[in-house]
């Protein structure tokens, strides 16, 4: 007995303690250690190259004449995130039914001829005359309503991570703010064309397809607005 108390105590504190560690109740932090692509691409070696030839103004990594909008992989473009959602929808349902029914008893006659005849036959009318009705009304009324009026502009650097056939861009960018054990996160990744990309090297998320957009927060207030792991897990297997 003592033994198998003993394993259902650690079985017991086993699940509690892997479900504090899945319960996101750590403060949340940010990684500063540069992206994989970072550390896999080499370094830019620095040349002097005198023997180089042609105008005077298309030379060198800033020449005075280019296009300083993103053009090869990894290249940085700025994406103006700016989406808005407006919707109104209303639902209305009106049932209605009636039902009546009548059921009346059979009627015996006779020919008159024989009163013993004509005496059964009453009593038997009395006994079978029986009516019987019902009626039934039924009536079921619904009405709904939705509105929804939602908002967000914010503007992130995204990288360009492969260059498709057709001269499309596959971007994806991240951004991360911890503010006072605040954590925000905003990823967004999507395929743009090459022309959509302004003077300024940006570009509007409507231009993007393909578009995902992330943004959540954690830390303490995303923790006080979600459920407890143990009020889902009941809820979940509740049957009622």
């Amino acid at each position: 007995m003592i033994k198998q108390f003993l394993m259902t105590s650690i079985f017991f504190y086993a699940i509690l303690i892997f479900a504090g560690c899945t319960a996101n109740l750590t403060e949340p932090e940010i990684n500063f250690e540069p992206p994989v692509y970072v550390e896999e691409m080499p370094s830019k070696e620095d040349k002097q190259d005198f023997a180089s030839t042609g105008s005077i103004f298309g030379q060198g990594d800033n020449p005075l004449f280019s296009d300083h909008k993103a053009m090869h992989v990894n290249d940085i473009v700025r994406v103006v995130i700016s989406e808005n959602a407006t919707s109104t929808n209303t639902g209305a349902k009106s049932l209605s039914e009636n039902d009546s029914t009548t059921l009346g008893g059979g009627a015996f006659t006779s020919a008159g001829i024989n009163p013993t005849v004509d005496s059964a036959v009453s009593k038997l009318n009395a006994l079978a005359g029986v009516g019987f009705s019902s009626n039934t009304s039924n009536s079921f009324g619904g009405k709904g309503s939705a509105t929804k009026d939602a908002s967000f502009t914010t503007t992130v650097s995204a990288r360009i991570v492969k260059v498709l056939q057709n001269g499309n861009y596959y971007i994806s960018g991240k951004r991360e703010i911890l503010v006072d054990d605040q954590k925000q996160i905003i990823q967004i990744s999507g395929v743009i064309r090459p022309y959509d990309i302004n003077q300024l090297n940006g570009i509007t998320s409507a231009q993007m397809s393909e578009a995902k957009i992330l943004y959540k927060i954690e830390g303490d207030v995303d923790r006080a607005t979600k459920q407890g792991w143990g009020t889902k897990i009941i809820k979940a297997v509740w049957p009622f």
